[in-house]
């Protein structure tokens, strides 16, 4: 790749190596060494002199010295050995500070000539400091108030030393509340700041002592530490807080004025007048609490003022609160609850309600004689009154309500025996001591009927045979009568029931006289088993009195049907059943089988079938039992072609009934069985196999092993699963919480010879139907099954039996409803073993046990009581506020009264509230409003406001208690107290915390009284209802967000009381949250950092800077004072101060630049709040340079005598220029008179070079006389002048020069030594002693030998002469450095080189390697088969030789041969190979003498003798493996193929099967569980109770089928089948997928012709269950 290079590319190049040549000349005369500090005194810096190119006797002769720039002489020079040494301890930090570099600058002058080097010794840091704080202990100030986040700044720590080992990092001592951040300053400097992490809190921690750590780079680390002392201030953030938020006490009534009640104390966390907490009454305190107690303001201590009244007030709630002196203040509130108890100062009263009336003689057990009330004014125990009467008395009192009693009778009553008693009723209370009072009642007795009919049983059984004479008596039953008279006349009737949704009386009747029950008609047991009848027996009495017992009909069975033939269904029509069979067929051929049911049950239903009569007896025999025909013997050529069975079928009843079948059997050949026999011997395989032949029978045999156990894993897994879930080769559908009760359930057995499949078809015109089918016979549909392990379920206890279903072409149909043909047998109780009954709807029964009895006798015992009890009560509800004469209830009416009773018993109500609410209207017995009711004024806040009333009635004596409940209507709203209420909130108030607000006031109760407070909108404040133990609700302001007074000062919130009613009604109280100002924010500059520039010729007082901070807080909080930093340094406060009121910065004194050129002021702001809060900024000033400073010109060195010959740069003098200022006043120029041949060279850091700029002639200027002018860059500029004098000398400035650069010398090997090889020549321009010239030959090496071992050289003339003979083979070329020096001081010389180039000779003969034999000197043999044809290569002769080019080459010839014919040899490869092939006729020894000779001059030869010898037989060394392959066999055995192929076949087959099934585990698992997987049942559904039932048959070969019926998608399925009479879960149900779009599963059963086996088929609700069950 090209590029072309433009004029912009070439002015960069020349630009490039301007810059390099500047900076080569200014490397040029540097040196730098490193060093690190605090080096011992003498420590070795460098060699300078050989760094500087000076050997240690040009240290004196040069007069080499060094001199610092930095005054003190740090280094110095060991003159023995020319090394730079340390000649004074050296502090880095004293000499440079905080720099990053440190260089001590040295100039090392050396004269003769003169020359300046400039020795840069940088000064390394050690860690020899460790950091530092300028105090060991630092306190800060925070108050407890501070946000998160707040960062205070810190000291900063010092480390003298600089990079690595500088400081590099701060770390503080664990602490949850503090963490530290490092703040990078613009200069570089690193800031620790104190982070607050976690708000502070006082009460918890008042001071933290944290460990600030300063960590430097070193290696090892140092540090240096300072304790933080943390102080938290507190401020009033807690409120006083009491013990308990209520209290609870007791006085007795009779307490005295002063009595001390309770004292309470609050707690305030804070501290000082923070803590100081006084008590008082809360603000909404009624005067009758404040009569009644007081508080003592600084103790709590709450003392009795007024005298208490049990009678009067129960109880005093009393709000107090605590109050503290902080500011803003806090408060805190809690509850006094007194409870005056009450002492026993009452007696107690007796009130007759009533006058005792007459009572019956006959009256039961309770009759109410008279009504009296007690009466205690005290409470609790004390106003507990006991009513007693004396002893034997046949009279008892029962309490009904309130300190109401009745006079009871409480025995037999004998008028004739006492027809009078006088009662003493004494009422005593429970006080202590308790007080009596005593009355006495007289009461007389009369005469009444109170016995009822008994029977003689509580229930009776009955047992009818079915099929009796309509009329017939079934039963009689008998009750009696204790009474006399007409109360001891009875009569017998039948309550009303249903008996299969049927009357009752449509069954029965009974002689209401005698108690004779009579059948209306006969009784068939298949359709009805049992019904029950309740008769009742009452008397004539008034009122009459009766008692029922329970009659049970038991129907039983008749054998009354005769067996029906279902299979051949030819024959269950009426007409012939034809047969075919083959004539090959053997004994026990099964031809066909006979399947009959019977409707009755028992032994009636058993079946037993009979050749009643046949073509030919002795060929066929059928099973008593199964019905199934079956050859006795095999068929012969003799029988006839079409044989006729007549089959008799009898039942095991009394009568015996009986039913025949008569089925045509046709003989035919060639009728092939549709079952092959496989069971033939096997073909023995032959035993002569080779070895392949049984390596494939063991592959077969492996795979036909791993492929069935396979195959059984497979099927164990399957059935496993197939308990809990669908197994791998049936499907389940997913349940989908449906709910519907339509359902359909429809069984269908179809055969079409042998029972094929049996279908349970389910489901409404949504259901998603499922059906389960099973193919049996070899040309069916699907012939595969699915073995599903038998249920234990036994949940149902009703059964459909089928014996058979093997008719072709026959389908039973059995359909069952949810609402219709429901069994009315299966929905009642059956009684089993002794009491325990099992119930529990159609078709379910449930036990009821001993703890079943003991609740319902306890259900009826809370029954009677609950009875007697509002028996005696009458309550009516009115609203509040009616109008006068508005009617509450019909009280006649609803007394059991008529009109007229209400004047003739003497009705009357009182009001035991005292006055008179309500009137009684006599024309309409009606209870009406006597005057307006106000429920506040009635109930108070009462939940619930009752009058009672007492309604008195004579004849018989009754007294029945009325309440009345007056409900509240919302006729009130709800109110504050106060329409406004000022809060003041702290905004240093924690989130969380809560301010009761003044509750609202609702008279109305309940639904309509106070229900809730809703506060309007604030980000800051949200709503608490706290509910206190009495319901009372009290709103709390919570405070929801921090507050911020510099945001907003004032929250205005209307909190909104509502209550229930409808309308609602509602009060609104204006809330104004004042947000008192805390001292929470610190002053902020408006910048954190300054920077200004100041001359430094500025005078005393000039203004500097103002800076400004900022405090959002108000008042003292927001007064701000400036100042300097306490860590202020001496040297600023001399030079600045700050107004402590403005933040102007002025100066104090006079700056220079010189001295300082920039000064860091910290700046603190603090505002007057407490705590103080401080804010801080840095102010950068940085001094401006004035030009005031002219600059100084020194010299370094005495300029030297300056040689003629001195080349341009020669250094004449070292000249140094130094300017105070700085910047532009600082650089200083230096300029020379123009025409002189001398020029300044500047070196470094003003230093400069006076150098010679052209050609000196000390003959013309024996002397220069130079001024030098210095000038700043300054404005104005400031200038300044020196002279200096240069002389001129002559000195030897040409050297000597050879004729010619180089020289090429040609050589021939083997040369006479000492002879010349070749003369140089060299000229110098000098004259005299620096113009006379000597040779010398420079020292170097040939083939690692000094070259003065070959040449040397005449040092006048230059001629050079050779050491011996040079070999070619050895060496062949050389060169050597000859020099020409000058006699001049210092002398001059110039080298030359010389080129020797050695000729080769012919001087060396061939040499042998091969053979090697050859090579030693000695005779080669060789060994050579008769049998080589011609062109044998029989051995190779291989030679060197030592020369090169044309004088190398060799060639190979046969000089002498035994026999010159028959080998031959290569004139260049030395082969020998034979000419022809070996003879008989040829000597077995052959010699061949072989010349080799070079090509050079003269020639050189060398000879080799080769002895072969000719055997017979020996083999060739390769072996010739081209030979044809041996072609395999041809012949193999016939087994071998046959067993390949059966290998092949079988993997092949296994391979299929593995796919197929694995395909369908992949198909069944994405819908449902797989043979690989399980499925649980789903059990969200839910669906109401069911029962669907078919019942075909009982008690015969065929039991029963049921099917009972859940929902459309029920899935969980399990079906059953016991094959074996004596097992329950052996067996198995064999299941096959149908093809039908409706229903997804099929059953098939094969035969269940077992005398006493049982096929059941259940559905459940939640798992639905079709189970095969054969038992005995």
């Amino acid at each position: 790749m090209t590029k072309t290079i433009g004029y912009r590319d070439w002015r960069w190049q020349a630009l490039w190596w301007h810059h390099f040549f500047l900076l080569w000349s200014t490397i040029d005369g540097q040196t730098r060494y490193s060093i690190p500090e605090e080096l011992k005194q003498g420590s070795v810096v460098g060699n300078i002199a050989k760094d500087l190119g000076l050997g240690l006797s040009d240290i004196f002769e040069r007069n080499l010295r060094v001199a610092s720039e930095a005054g003190k002489q740090y280094f110095s020079v060991d003159a023995g050995k020319g090394e730079l040494v340390v000649n004074d301890r050296i502090d880095r930090e004293a000499l440079c500070g905080q720099s990053a570099s440190c260089v001590l600058p040295l100039q090392v002058l050396i004269e003769n000539p003169l020359q300046s080097h400039r020795i840069e010794v940088e000064i390394r840091d050690i860690n020899d400091n460790s950091p530092s704080f300028l105090s060991s202990e630092l306190s800060l100030k925070i108050a407890e108030f501070a946000a998160v986040g707040t960062r205070f700044p810190l000291e900063s720590a010092e480390d003298p030393d600089v990079g690595s080992n500088s400081l590099k990092t701060y770390s503080l001592s664990k602490n949850d509340y503090f963490s530290l951040k490092l703040k990078d300053t613009k200069n570089g400097r690193t800031v620790p700041e104190l982070v607050l992490e976690k708000p502070l809190d006082r009460e918890k921690n008042a001071q933290h002592q944290l460990m600030l750590t300063a960590l430097d780079g070193g290696n090892p680390v140092k540090s240096g530490t300072c304790k933080i002392i943390i102080t938290v201030l507190d401020i009033n953030d807690n409120f006083p807080v009491f013990n308990e938020n209520e209290y609870k006490v007791s006085l007795k009534e009779n307490s005295t004025k002063g009595t001390f009640v309770i004292k309470l104390t609050a707690m305030d966390a804070d501290e000082g007048l923070n803590a100081e907490v006084k008590y008082s009454f809360g603000s909404r305190t009624p005067d009758f609490v404040l009569s009644t107690f007081e508080i003592n303001e600084k103790t709590g201590e709450i003392v009795l003022r007024g005298a208490l009244d049990y009678e009067s007030t129960q109880s005093y709630l009393i709000d107090i609160t605590a109050k503290d002196n902080g500011t803003p203040e806090m408060e805190g509130h809690c509850r006094v609850q007194v409870d005056v108890e009450d002492i026993n100062d009452n007696a107690p009263e007796i009130v007759l309600m009533s006058k005792p009336s007459p009572v019956r003689e006959d009256a039961p057990s309770g009759t109410v004689v008279a009504l009296i009330s007690a009466r205690d004014l005290d409470s609790g125990d004390n106003g507990k009154v006991r009513l007693q009467l004396p002893r034997g008395s046949p009279f008892s009192l029962k309490p009904s309500f309130s300190n109401n009693y009745e006079l009871l009778t409480s025995g037999p009553l004998d008028r004739e025996s006492f027809s009078e008693y006088n009662i003493e009723i004494t009422a005593t209370d429970s006080g202590s001591p308790p007080l009596y009072r005593k009355n006495t009642i007289s009461v007389s007795i009369t005469d009444v009927n109170d016995n009822p009919p008994v029977f003689t049983q509580p229930s009776y059984n009955v047992y009818v045979k079915e099929n009796g004479v309509p009329g017939s008596i079934l039963y009689s039953v008998s009750a009696s009568d204790l009474d006399f008279g007409e109360n001891a006349k009875i009569s017998y009737s039948i309550l009303d029931s249903k008996v299969q949704d049927v009357s009752v009386s449509s069954y029965v009747y009974i002689n209401s006289d005698n108690g004779s029950i009579y059948s209306m008609h006969s009784f068939d047991y298949e359709k009805l088993k049992v019904f029950q009848i309740q008769v009742q027996a009452k008397d004539q009495g008034s009122p009459s009195l009766s008692s029922n017992t329970t009659v049970h009909v038991f129907i039983l069975d008749q054998n009354d049907n005769a067996p029906a033939v279902i299979y051949p269904s030819s024959a269950a029509m009426g007409s012939l059943s034809h047969q075919r069979m083959p004539r090959s067929a053997k004994a026990g051929h099964l031809v066909t089988k006979v399947t009959a049911v019977d409707a009755d049950s028992g032994h009636n239903a058993w079946i037993s079938y009979k050749v009643s009569e046949a073509t030919d007896a002795s060929l066929f025999t059928v099973n008593l039992y199964t019905g199934e025909v079956r050859t006795k013997r095999a068929v012969s050529e003799q029988d006839d072609s079409s044989q006729r069975l007549l089959i008799e079928i009898k039942d095991d009843g009394e009568p015996i009934q009986s039913a025949t079948v008569t089925v045509s059997i046709l003989l035919e050949d060639g009728l092939h069985e549709p079952i092959l026999d496989l069971r033939h011997k096997a073909v023995e395989p032959s035993k002569k196999t080779g070895r392949i032949t049984l390596y494939l029978i063991l592959s077969l045999a492996s795979i036909s092993v791993l492929s069935l156990v396979t195959f059984l894993i497979l099927a164990v897994k399957c059935i496993r699963n197939s308990r809990s879930s669908a197994s791998c080769c049936t499907r389940r559908n997913d349940c989908d919480d449906y709910k519907n009760p339509n359902r359909n359930l429809q069984i269908q057995l179809n055969t079409d010879g042998p029972i094929k499949y049996v279908e349970v078809l389910g489901g409404d015109m949504l259901s998603q139907s499922q059906s389960f089918r099973s193919c049996m016979s070899p040309m069916s549909e699907y012939s595969d099954f699915t073995l599903i392990k038998p249920s234990s379920t036994t949940d149902f206890k009703e059964v459909i039996s089928v014996l058979d279903a093997s008719l072709p072409d026959s389908t039973w149909t059995f359909e069952s409803q949810q609402l219709a043909n429901l069994n009315y047998d299966t929905a009642k109780c059956q009684y089993l073993q002794g009491n325990e009954s099992y119930c529990n709807g159609p078709g379910m029964t449930k036990r009821i046990g001993y703890r079943d009895w003991r609740w319902q006798a306890l259900w009826w015992h809370l029954f009677f009581l609950l009875w007697s009890t509002i028996n005696g009560q009458t309550r009516y509800s009115i609203p509040e506020e009616l109008e006068r004469g508005s009617m509450v209830g019909n009280l006649a009416k609803d007394l059991g009264l008529g009109l007229s009773d209400i004047f003739e018993r003497k009705l009357r109500v009182a009001s035991e509230a005292g006055k008179q609410y309500f009137s009684v209207d006599a024309g309409k017995g009606e209870l009406v409003v006597n005057d307006r009711i106000d429920r506040e004024a009635l109930c108070g806040q009462s939940a619930s406001c009752v009058l009672p009333l007492q309604v008195v009635i004579e004849r018989p004596l009754q007294l029945h208690r009325i309440e009345v409940e007056v409900r509240d209507v919302n006729d009130n709203s709800p109110s504050f107290l106060k329409s406004e209420h000022i809060i003041e909130i702290a905004e240093s108030t924690v989130i969380g915390v809560r301010f009761p607000l003044e509750s609202a006031e609702d008279p109305d109760v309940g639904s309509n009284g106070l229900k809730t407070y809703t506060l309007s909108k604030d980000e800051c404040f949200t709503l608490k209802v706290k509910e206190i133990e009495n319901g009372r609700k009290i709103p709390e302001l919570v405070l929801n967000k921090s507050l911020d007074r510099e945001k907003k000062a004032t929250h205005n919130l209307f909190l909104t009381a509502m209550d229930g009613g409808n309308p609602v009604k509602s009060g609104t109280s204006k809330i104004i949250v004042n947000v008192l100002d805390i001292n929470d924010n610190v002053p902020l500059f408006e910048n954190t950092f300054y920077k200004v520039s100041v001359q430094e010729n500025s005078a005393n007082g000039s203004f500097v800077l103002t800076t400004k901070a900022n405090d959002i807080d108000e008042g003292p909080n927001g007064e701000i004072e400036y100042s300097l930093g306490i860590h202020t340094p001496s040297s600023v406060l001399s030079l600045f101060h700050i107004d402590p009121l403005t933040g102007e910065i002025f100066l104090k004194n006079q700056l220079d630049h010189e001295t300082q050129t920039s000064y860091r002021i910290d700046i603190s702001a603090k505002d007057k709040g407490f705590p103080k809060m401080e804010g801080r900024c840095s102010v950068q000033v940085d001094v401006l340079d004035v030009n005031d400073n002219a600059p100084e010109i020194i010299l370094t060195s005495k300029p030297s005598s300056v040689p003629e010959d001195s080349r341009s740069g020669t250094v004449v003098a070292l000249i140094s220029a130094r300017d105070l200022d700085s910047g532009d006043n600082g650089k200083v120029t230096l300029q020379l008179p123009r025409g002189a041949p001398f020029t300044l060279k500047p070196s470094f850091s003003n230093n400069y070079e006076l150098l010679t700029s052209g050609p000196l002639d000390r003959e013309s200027f024996s002397e220069y006389n130079i001024e030098i002018t210095a000038t700043d860059s300054g404005s104005p500029p400031l200038s300044s002048k020196k002279t200096i004098p240069v002389s001129i000398t002559d000195v030897n400035d040409n050297p000597p020069v050879f004729t010619q650069p180089s020289y090429n010398v040609y050589l021939k090997e083997n040369g006479v030594p000492g002879s010349i090889l070749y003369s140089v020549s060299a000229s110098d321009l000098d004259f005299g002693e620096n113009a006379k010239i000597s040779y010398s030959i420079l020292d170097s090496k040939v083939q690692d030998v000094s070259v003065s071992s070959y040449v040397y050289i005449n040092s006048d003339n230059g001629s050079i002469y050779s050491m011996h003979s040079f070999d070619y083979e050895k060496l062949k070329v050389f060169q050597i450095q000859v020099q020409a020096k000058d006699q001049g001081s210092p002398s001059i010389s110039s080298n030359a080189t010389v080129h020797v180039f050695i000729l080769d000779q012919n001087d060396n003969a061939p040499a042998v390697i091969y053979p090697s034999s050859a090579a030693m000197g000695s005779l080669s043999h060789q060994r050579m088969p008769r049998s080589a044809k011609a062109g044998h290569l029989v051995t190779k002769v291989t030679a060197v030789d030592a020369d090169s080019g044309h004088n190398a080459w060799i060639s190979y010839k046969v000089s002498e041969a035994t026999d010159a014919s028959l080998f031959t040899v290569n004139l260049y490869t030395g082969e020998v190979r034979t000419k022809r092939a070996v003879s008989e006729q040829d000597d077995s020894s052959q010699r061949l003498l072989i010349e080799i000779k070079d090509d050079g001059e003269p020639i050189q030869s060398a000879t080799v003798t080769v002895s072969i010898l000719l055997e017979d037989g020996l083999h060739e060394p390769i072996l010739d493996l081209r030979q044809k392959a041996v072609e395999p066999s041809k012949k193999t055995g016939r087994i071998t193929l046959y067993l390949i192929l059966s290998l092949a076949s079988i993997s092949v087959l296994s391979l299929v099967t593995f796919l197929i099934l694995a395909v369908k585990c992949i198909r069944n698992s994405r819908s449902s569980a797989s043979c690989c997987t399980r499925r649980s049942d789903c059990d969200d559904y839910k669906n109401p109770n069911r029962n669907l039932q078919i019942q075909l048959n009982t008690d015969g070969p065929i039991k029963y089928v049921e099917v009972l019926g859940g929902d459309m998608l029920s899935q969980s399925q399990s079906f059953r089948s016991c094959m074996s009479p004596m097992s329950e879960y052996s067996d198995f149900t064999l299941i096959k997928p149908s093809s039908t779009t409706d229903f997804k599963e099929v059953i098939s059963v094969l035969d269940a012709s077992l005398p006493d086996s049982t096929w059941t088929f259940e559905s459940q609700q939640v798992s639905r269950e079709v189970i095969i069950d054969l038992r005995n």
